[in-house]
């Protein structure tokens, strides 16, 4: 069977498909899953082109991926086929252990264990069952390789999970802020003491990449709406596990029934496969067909809030750069209680405060080192001659208030 493949990407053109065990890869139910899964979680209810998923993320920065080797191969820098091959490996499977809508239910339906950590734990059963050819991109995944470059092309401040996110999120919502010099900035890496940096002439190509993120975090990934309607989704699975650990018998797909009627720990994760099986045959179908039930219940709070997503009756969000004050939460949430008659323990579901934080660089997670034409090393922030970058490099916190809109109506 010829497994070298073509797929034709809305957003570069053709991807093609250079090995048999990426082909294979791509073929196992673990990966065709992420077909099921929504790049931007609840984002399409704000942009509704915003239907991408994680499937496309995944192929799009493989092939961007790719393209760096190739750009630093030109450049003359050393890299195996087998390297090769295991960067691919690990830049497509980065994303492999994301739950249902993305990151909107992280830590919902299971507690202290991050996507990354459910990405290692099928990494490995992958490697297992592919003879152990996985060996070098878990290497390259976890950064135990000798070569630190290639882990920061998955991985890092300006690596190739974000350049595609970045250029794949602004093509399907619209947003054209989003947009990046993806190429230009591939064309400008270079590797300096096994590291990767970025030469000078591609400076303002990082910058632009940086203030895009920026942008795009404010006007689609914490857009107050999608932040709305992920907090509904949520409360939505907070009070339908509540509900079943009472012992009431919610519909649900086998595999979501497994994690609403027990309490699954990381350590549960790691040491019981049971639970890794469950959680690979749940996508975002199965949340969403639960909802479909559930707004008939008989529970009344879980039946509203069911509905509320279902018809786009979000909370209102309200976003402040100070806490909002413990006086008028209390009061709001009185106001609901009377109004939607509600028991108190049950409040939180409609009234209730949140952070939300935006950083485009956070240099402790690893800097962006820009090649000087003199053959020094600069942060980007130093290389960089835009006084906006000072302000990039800082974590901006804000807080945010939300409560159900029949509160609004009533007024």
């Amino acid at each position: 069977m010829n497994k070298k493949k073509i797929i034709n990407d809305p957003v570069y053109g053709f991807i093609t498909i250079q090995s048999d065990l990426i082909y294979d890869l791509i073929a196992h139910p673990y990966f065709q899953r992420l077909r099921n899964i929504k790049q931007l979680g609840m984002t399409h209810l704000v942009y509704p082109g915003a239907v991408h998923t994680r499937f496309h993320h995944a192929l799009g920065a493989m092939h961007l991926m790719n393209l760096a080797i190739e750009t630093l191969r030109w450049k003359g820098h050393h890299i195996t086929e087998e390297e090769e091959e295991g960067a691919k490996v690990a830049i497509l499977l980065h994303d492999i252990g994301h739950g249902p809508y993305s990151h909107a239910l992280e830590n919902t339906i299971v507690n202290g264990i991050s996507h990354e950590n459910i990405s290692m734990l099928m990494m490995n059963n992958l490697n297992k069952e592919f003879d152990h050819k996985l060996d070098l991109a878990i290497q390259i995944f976890q950064n135990t390789y000798s070569k630190p470059f290639l882990h920061q092309l998955v991985s890092g401040q300006l690596d190739t999970d974000r350049m595609d996110y970045l250029n794949r999120d602004s093509f399907f919502t619209g947003v054209s802020e989003g947009i990046i010099g993806f190429d230009r900035i591939i064309k400008m890496l270079n590797i300096y003491g096994g590291s990767l940096v970025v030469e000078e002439k591609g400076v303002y190509s990082v910058e632009k990449f940086l203030v895009a993120r920026r942008i795009m975090y404010w006007q689609v990934y914490l857009h107050k709406t999608s932040v709305s309607a992920e907090h509904l989704l949520v409360n939505i699975l907070r009070k339908a596990k509540s509900l079943s650990n009472e012992g009431h018998d919610l519909f649900a797909t086998p595999s979501l029934h497994h994690f609403l009627t027990q309490t699954i720990t990381k350590k549960d994760f790691e040491e019981n496969p049971l639970h890794l099986h469950h959680f690979s045959n749940l996508d975002d179908h199965d949340i969403y067909s639960a909802v479909k039930v559930w707004v008939t219940e008989k529970d009344s709070v879980l039946s509203q809030l069911c509905n509320n997503l279902l018809t786009r009756s979000l909370y209102h969000v309200e976003i402040s750069h100070v806490p909002f004050s413990n006086e008028r939460v209390e009061r709001l949430k009185q106001e609901a209680s009377a109004l939607l008659n509600i028991e108190n323990q049950d409040i939180k579901y409609f009234v209730f405060t949140d952070t939300i934080t935006n950083h485009a660089y956070k240099a402790s997670d690893g800097s962006i080192n820009i090649l000087m034409k003199d053959g020094t090393i600069n942060d980007i922030t130093a290389a960089a001659d835009n006084s906006i970058l000072e302000g990039l490099s800082k974590t901006v916190k804000k807080h945010i208030l939300c409560y159900t809109k029949e509160l609004n109506n009533a007024k």
